[in-house]
């Protein structure tokens, strides 16, 4: 069954989820919340497990080192939440599709993004029948996927209207031009003198340039 929201859901699925609790309280992203631009869950997977025990891994068929996440229980919790007609639901994944900007962008447009942070050796490969894709923030290994699930959640959440307070934040890919700061002048570093012209057609041509010192 679909619904209606108002606001963005980003919803995280996770073994750990007391891992979110510092980051998503803090600057922009609590303020988003408290503005209801977006809303974060946090589904714990052990909730989702049948056994006392909670087991959400197991020894992989074949042999082979470490434990790997089980289909079922990520079965259930992806079935658990409630979709919209505009949900993506995605695994982190080495193999996946890296991360970048133009999926940011992409992401912002939904309804809900569900995603699904494995550990261990990884999941079961049946869970991939169960994702719309799998995504890779980078050319490196973690030992699971709540770092890559916080980075997501920030870079999509500056993009949805209302969570940053000017239009050019919003635009701009941060760190893409060098900024500057008081004191004009720090242990002979000093400040582009263009910066300080109040010639502002000649500061956007030189921040397009990506000046430096």
């Amino acid at each position: 069954m679909y619904g209606f929201c108002f606001y963005m859901k980003f919803n995280i699925i996770t073994i750990f989820p007391n891992i979110f609790d510092s980051y998503f309280n803090e600057s922009i992203i609590k303020r988003a919340i408290q503005k209801k631009l977006v809303k974060i869950n946090i589904h714990n997977l052990r909730d989702f497990t049948k056994d006392k025990h909670k087991t959400v891994d197991d020894k992989p068929y074949g042999g082979g080192p470490g434990m790997v996440m089980m289909v079922e229980p990520i079965y259930k919790a992806l079935k658990k939440i409630k979709k919209t007609k505009k949900t993506k639901i995605i695994l982190f994944s080495a193999k996946g599709k890296k991360f970048d900007q133009k999926m940011a962008k992409s992401f912002s447009k939904l309804d809900n993004l569900i995603m699904v942070c494995g550990r261990y050796e990884g999941v079961d490969e049946r869970v991939t029948k169960f994702v719309d894709q799998e995504v890779s923030i980078g050319d490196y290994v973690l030992t699971g996927g709540e770092i890559p699930a916080m980075i997501v959640t920030d870079a999509v959440a500056r993009l949805i209207p209302g969570v940053l307070g000017k239009k050019e934040s919003l635009e701009e890919i941060k760190g893409s031009y060098s900024v500057y700061t008081r004191p004009e002048d720090f242990n002979k570093l000093k400040v582009p003198k263009v910066l300080l012209s109040g010639d502002h057609k000649k500061v956007e041509e030189w921040r397009k340039n990506k000046g430096g010192i």
